[in-house]
């Protein structure tokens, strides 16, 4: 009988492990633009607004400021000149307003919430703010590339090739998903404390004008909990470059989306990071040197 007492068993990691999460990008700046009083449908729980038609997606998270710091008159019951609400889009531009990130990407009509139509015109600022990493839902499978450049630097007389040792890094990516844009009753996902992103959203992102096709993406070798220091996983700054639908006689519809790194990009391992907000979704900051405040930061 072999005797195992000097065998190292070493761990390996099956592809269920793996995971996506993924956090939408914010505008840099809010667009300045205006409510008439015809833009608001009361009946129809809707509104609209000029500029901001094909970038702001449903799910969105958005906040709505009347620039003269009067209330905004829009929701119902909201008496104060800011608000931060979930959208929801309609195929005709139209924007309703939800509680929730699962109402929104619903889009049921009596979620919505009920607006009030104004007084007058409203100049008023709209800017998105997402804040939240959600996971991805029906991933099928997923592949990240690094490459280094390599720069020649050889010479004339010279018999062996020689590069240039810190040429420039590159990331890429594709996932392949299962497609879906909505949520319905039979789906795990509306039992989970935090509702998933779809493909779909990855293939609006490709279509917006202004705010370009960037996400922020982690994508987890291995995830066993938020604190667990055997997590691995690749995070960055992307933006999607291709993506594909296909459609198939038999079988179920796939979605396939290619993106590279616009920004640096990390191996990590351990505990996730995440950051203390605000109720406005701003981050917290320290002062004086204005960085972000971990969760797991010590109080000073």
């Amino acid at each position: 009988m072999r005797n195992y007492k000097n065998y190292l068993i070493v761990p390996v990691y099956l592809g269920e492990s793996g995971f996506v999460e993924l956090q939408r990008s914010s505008m840099s700046r809010a667009t300045a633009t205006s409510i008439n009083v015809s833009d608001v449908n009361v009946s129809r729980k809707r509104f609209s607004a000029d500029k901001v038609s094909g970038d702001i997606l449903t799910g969105d998270k958005i906040a709505i400021s009347r620039t003269d710091g009067n209330n905004l008159e829009l929701v119902s019951g909201h008496n104060y000149p800011d608000g931060t609400w979930f959208v929801n889009i309609d195929p005709i531009g139209g924007m309703r307003l939800y509680s929730t990130f699962g109402q929104a990407i619903s889009g049921d009509f009596s979620d919505a919430l009920t607006l009030v139509t104004p007084s007058a015109t409203q100049d008023i600022s709209i800017q998105v703010r997402n804040p939240d990493h959600r996971p991805l839902a029906r991933v099928k499978e997923f592949e990240f590339t690094t490459s280094r450049e390599q720069v020649n630097v050889d010479s004339l007389g010279e018999e062996f090739k020689r590069n240039f040792e810190s040429g420039l890094i590159s990331g890429q990516g594709s996932m392949t998903c299962l497609w879906e844009h909505q949520y319905s009753l039979q789906d795990y996902e509306t039992r989970l404390s935090i509702r998933p992103e779809f493909s779909s959203y990855l293939a609006s992102l490709i279509l917006r004008l202004q705010q370009g096709a960037e996400f922020f993406g982690r994508f987890f070798i291995y995830k066993e909990s938020n604190q667990s220091i055997a997590n691995t996983w690749y995070e960055c700054e992307a933006q999607v470059t291709n993506c594909s639908v296909m459609v198939p006689s038999t079988g179920v519809v796939d979605t396939r989306i290619e993106f590279v790194a616009s920004g640096p990009f990390q191996l990590k391992t351990g505990s996730i990071p995440a950051y203390l907000l605000q109720e406005n979704t701003d981050f917290i900051l320290q002062d004086p040197t204005g960085s972000k405040i971990f969760l797991e930061d010590d109080a000073a």
